[in-house]
């Protein structure tokens, strides 16, 4: 069951999208069957929910307008993006986070901003969300094209640090080697998306992983602060026990 404050977001986004079409789509003939396309002409009739996963995730170039698409799809996606009914959100870049959505007039883009916190809030609150949290903050931060909303929503909490725990577990495995940890953001936002995260994760982060107990994880977090060389010349790397 939703929270009020999710129901309140997908309401928004289902007042705010309804009846939205790409009136004059005819998608991609190789591979797109023309049924389905159909659906993304016509205002109001409920899509099957893997055409709706499909589209979502589909590279911008097979449609005629694109971000019509988008709002085409936002009442039933956010939706299933909610309740885990997409199966998989993980096939390739939200097509949300190849639109320009911000440039949309203002009553879209606040909706589409307000899913995104609700959603997240939603995630942070649940033991086990439909998606895993790292994927859930994922698609959100790459939607968003920045990770700062979510990480200072990211109050501590029981559930809350042991999602931070899995995160911090998934991220460091890239962070450390100076990667990304996102799967698909590439944009020129990512740079300074994995730069905001590295500074939250060896500060803040760090501090609540020492907190809760998972101070292996806090120890390497805080390498992060240091440069690549240092980090990995750090004594923890042969004496872990020495360190925590």
């Amino acid at each position: 069951m939703p929270s009020p404050s999710l129901d309140a977001a997908l309401a928004r986004i289902d007042s705010v999208f309804d009846g939205f079409a790409s009136l004059d789509e005819t998608g991609c003939g190789y591979c797109h069957a023309p049924e389905e396309t159909a659906y993304l002409r016509t205002p109001k009739v409920r899509i099957p929910v893997d055409v709706v996963r499909y589209y979502l995730f589909e590279v911008p170039d097979h449609f005629d307008d694109h971000a019509a698409v988008m709002r085409r799809l936002l009442p039933q996606g956010a939706r299933a993006m909610a309740d885990g009914s997409l199966s998989s959100v993980t096939v390739g870049a939200h097509g949300l986070s190849r639109v320009d959505w911000r440039s949309w007039p203002a009553e879209q883009a606040a909706a589409i901003e307000a899913f995104l916190h609700a959603w997240w809030q939603e995630a942070l609150a649940t033991p086990e969300p439909p998606y895993g949290i790292d994927t859930v903050f994922d698609i959100c931060a790459t939607i968003a094209g920045t990770v700062t909303p979510f990480l200072d929503a990211w109050a501590p909490g029981p559930v809350a640090d042991a999602h931070l725990a899995h995160c911090a577990d998934v991220w460091l495995y890239d962070l450390l080697s100076d990667d990304s940890p996102f799967s698909w953001w590439y944009d020129v936002t990512v740079a300074t998306g994995v730069t905001d995260l590295r500074a939250w994760l060896s500060g803040t982060g760090a501090a609540r992983l020492h907190a809760a107990g998972e101070y292996d994880l806090a120890t390497r977090a805080e390498l992060l602060a240091v440069s690549y060389d240092e980090r990995w010349a750090h004594p923890y790397w042969t004496s872990p026990s020495a360190t925590n």
